[in-house]
């Protein structure tokens, strides 16, 4: 929680419990130090964030990586939902973005 705390997210503490029952959260941590979170509900990445210090290191694509290689075999696609600043982030990774029905909100498709 500290990690998605620290990127000034919106979440609720029930949903990532909820998600972490579900093992719906994907966690990179070195050293025993969480760097970042990813949590997922059922095929959607809901919350994605990384340490301030550890940004543009690649913890942010790896965890949307790995999401992915999950949802690529269920035969699902992946998709994520998240604010203009990071729409950079997401089309990186190849992801097909259009428009939310909430202002300022994109959500994207991974194939």
């Amino acid at each position: 929680m500290g990690v998605l705390d620290g990127a000034a997210l919106a979440v609720e503490a029930d949903a990532v419990r909820g998600a972490i029952d579900r093992e719906a959260v994907l966690v990179a941590v070195v050293d025993d130090r969480v760097l970042g979170a990813c949590v997922l509900d059922d095929q959607e990445i809901t919350t994605i964030a990384v340490r301030r210090a550890r940004r543009d290191q690649g913890i942010g694509t790896r965890l949307v990586e790995t999401a992915a290689e999950h949802h690529t075999a269920n035969d699902a696609p992946l998709i994520a939902w998240f604010d203009a600043p990071v729409r950079p982030f997401y089309t990186s990774l190849g992801f097909a973005i259009e428009p939310a029905d909430e202002p300022g909100r994109f959500r994207g498709q991974l194939d």
